[in-house]
């Protein structure tokens, strides 16, 4: 019997790296599966940072919330949290994440559109009242004004009674992305990371058990990077944060052990396996060999997956019930420690309630009924699977190697290397869906007349005025000549080598708003503006 007709055309991974039509122990001649794999939990950690994984316990279930006022927000937390959630993920407004207050002038029409807006102290207390801090882990996704609410969340923690020791969670807090990818910078790319330095520092004293960053691919792969551009590009920052973090002064076991990496979960369910078990590798090796790290925790990759946004299509949107599925899998069978499940409406809108716990029963169901948890690393030993693997390395260290040479990730970023090489990504994927090469159900291939029977989440034309009315009340009600003050020690640290933290912390329990502290740090560092 002979095989039927097939097409001679190559197949591509997302990243280009072509699929041989079978797989062979010959593929992996020469290979040293001791060097390349090890055991679940030891180096090089390919095959997971733990011994038992999924078996020992399952990943943090996550699912981003943030909209509207912090009371709005507050409610959906708890939604998420009843339908058996396991750790919290925000998301602010793009005030909030500029540094504007919501009655700054750039803030209109867009006051908790993107997330939920917070503006003091007093919204802080709003989004977290009767969440037990000392028992649930938050994940926040904000870069530029990182510490303002980090210390906003510290000072709610202690009003509550919570040693901040016992506080865990994480800051997104990856400047370098945003400069690359995404947008939402403030500052010029050195003194920003003057601040995740001093939040490193910080954070070691006073909140040992914070994730004091989230270096973040996700979001360059949203802006249309391949699978290995992205662990490429995120690892270059990295290298360029525990190196700042040296120069600061900083011993590396002291901060890296809270590193941790934040991927996103495409369709191409193997080639995001293998990125995720090569991220890990590269990593290993990148901590022992260049930073002479001794800790075994520093050279853990711990990540956070989400799937992919970009990957939503809003035609025939129940489809994305069917790519979060896979996306979710290929996260779990690559290792992560934490998953958010995207809402099939996210193409339309910010997620409905119903959407986000259809969202969050895929997790469950992939945790408790498919039996990919029963075992570490499913798909180690797969000839295709472990091939795929060392490619995918390959390629990403020919590109860090680049970025090395180029003086690191701040001098790529500011030659415009990498967003360069996002936009030529991003292009050649669209010219591909364009043309029909690349296959996109209900959109390109297999389209239907759209309905309009897909509720879409509501936006309340009235919450930027009460949430002005909120931060206009908290000027009046507090002691304008102690904020001043605790404003003026801002400054004079921004100017000098004090922790940034130690009087930021002050102003805001003060009631200093993140506007007023963000317009200090402006005033001292200056307002980046990109040169391309």
């Amino acid at each position: 019997m002979t095989d039927p007709k097939t097409t001679d055309a190559p197949r591509l991974t997302d990243s280009g790296i072509e699929v041989r039509p079978v797989y062979a122990p010959d593929d992996l001649e020469g290979w040293d599966p001791a060097e390349k794999l090890g055991s679940p939990g030891s180096f090089p950690y390919t095959r997971g940072i733990y011994p038992s994984m999924y078996r020992g316990r399952l990943w943090t279930m996550r699912q981003y919330a943030g909209f509207g006022t912090a009371e709005a927000t507050n409610e959906r937390f708890k939604y998420l949290l009843d339908a058996g959630q396991t750790g919290l993920s925000c998301a602010f407004d793009l005030p909030t994440q500029m540094g504007y207050d919501s009655d700054h002038p750039r803030s209109e029409g867009e006051v908790g559109k993107v997330g939920v807006a917070i503006d003091s102290l007093a919204d802080m207390r709003l989004l977290l009242a009767g969440i037990p801090l000392d028992r649930v882990t938050t994940s926040m996704t904000i870069n530029a004004t990182a510490a303002i609410l980090l210390l906003l969340y510290e000072l709610v923690a202690e009003e509550q009674g919570v040693d901040p020791k016992a506080l865990g969670g994480t800051i997104q807090n990856d400047i370098l992305k945003e400069y690359v990818a995404r947008g939402t910078y403030v500052y010029p790319p050195r003194p920003s990371m003057r601040l995740v330095t001093d939040t490193f520092a910080y954070c070691a004293e006073r909140l040992p058990s914070w994730n004091t960053i989230s270096i973040s691919g996700y979001h360059i792969r949203e802006a249309g990077s391949t699978a290995v551009q992205e662990i490429a590009f995120t690892i270059a920052n990295a290298i360029a944060y525990v190196q700042a973090a040296l120069d600061a002064g900083l011993d590396v076991d002291t901060f890296a052990p809270r590193l941790s990496f934040f991927w996103n979960a495409h369709n191409n369910l193997f080639e995001e396996v293998a990125k995720f078990r090569a991220a890990r590798r590269i990593w290993a090796h990148i901590m022992e060999e260049r930073f002479d790290a001794k800790d075994e925790r520093s050279k853990l990759l711990r990540f956070h997956t989400q799937t992919g946004g970009s990957t939503l299509t809003a035609q025939q949107p129940e489809n994305n019930i069917v790519r979060v599925t896979l996306q979710a899998l290929a996260a779990v069978l690559g290792g992560t420690q934490s998953l958010h499940t995207n809402g099939f409406d996210e193409a339309l809108g910010l997620p409905t309630a119903k959407a986000a716990k259809t969202a969050l029963r895929t997790q469950q169901i992939v945790g408790f009924e498919s039996g990919v948890v029963d075992t570490a690393d499913p798909l180690g030993g797969s000839w295709f699977v472990e091939s795929l693997t060392d490619q995918v390395e390959r390629e990403a260290r020919v590109y860090i190697d680049r970025i090395d040479s180029m003086g690191g990730a701040v001098a790529a970023i500011e030659a415009g290397f990498m967003q360069g090489e996002i936009e030529q990504a991003a292009y050649a994927y669209a010219k591909a869906v364009d043309q029909g090469e690349k296959v996109v159900v209900g959109v390109n291939r297999f389209a239907e007349e759209e309905s309009d029977s897909t509720e879409v989440f509501p936006i309340d034309p009235e919450l930027q005025r009460s949430q002005v009315e909120r931060i206009r009340r908290v000027r009046a009600e507090r002691d304008q000549s102690s904020v001043d003050a605790a404003l003026r020690d801002v400054a004079a640290a921004a100017r000098g080598s004090q922790n940034l933290l130690v009087p930021m912390r002050e102003a805001l329990k003060r009631m200093a708003t993140l506007g007023e502290v963000s317009d200090v740090l402006r005033d001292a560092f200056g307002v980046y503006q990109p040169s391309r």
